[in-house]
């Protein structure tokens, strides 16, 4: 099945009308489209809109591509039945990077993402041992009970970084 250009191009033509601001872009998740970054989710959240335009089984018809859309994105490299799981991709990463959507501002420890690829370090809850069968103990390491900051900030430090190496 390939969606046809027509019904894509006025249901963009209507979105477009709901604003108006200039700062609109239309996206067309595609397999063969750039892949979603970071810093390119920091320059979508600079939009007052985008429209997603999220094909399925074989895609749009190619007109999509070159006249109505003005990006293709792909969310990796792996091929998937449609465009819907990677529109919801977009929007998650995208709204995250809008003041007051996720509440209160992002430290720079909790924007996981923000240089690169970085990785956060392990994270643990109660109860501090953990007993799934008889014999077995999962801790939680002792330094995250100790109270000492320092210590658990080098600790989740060293952590974050052996998950990059």
């Amino acid at each position: 099945m390939v969606m046809k250009v027509e019904p894509i191009y006025y249901a963009v033509q209507a979105a477009k009308r709901q604003t108006r601001s200039s700062k609109k872009r239309v996206i067309l998740l595609s397999a063969k489209g750039k892949v979603l970054t970071q810093q390119r989710v920091r320059s979508l959240a600079k939009y007052d809109q985008i429209i997603l335009i999220a094909g399925h089984y074989k895609g749009v018809d190619e007109r999509v591509a070159r006249y109505v859309a003005d990006e293709e994105l792909s969310c990796g490299e792996y091929v998937i039945t449609g465009g819907e799981v990677p529109a919801m991709i977009v929007v998650d990463a995208v709204s995250r990077m809008v003041k007051g959507v996720v509440g209160k501002e992002m430290s720079k420890e909790g924007e996981s993402f923000s240089k690169g690829v970085q990785y956060e370090h392990p994270v643990y809850t109660r109860p501090e041992v953990f007993s799934p069968r008889k014999g077995v103990n999962w801790k939680v390491p002792p330094v995250l009970l100790s109270g000492d900051h320092k210590k658990i900030a080098a600790w989740r430090e060293a952590r974050r970084r052996a998950s990059t190496s």
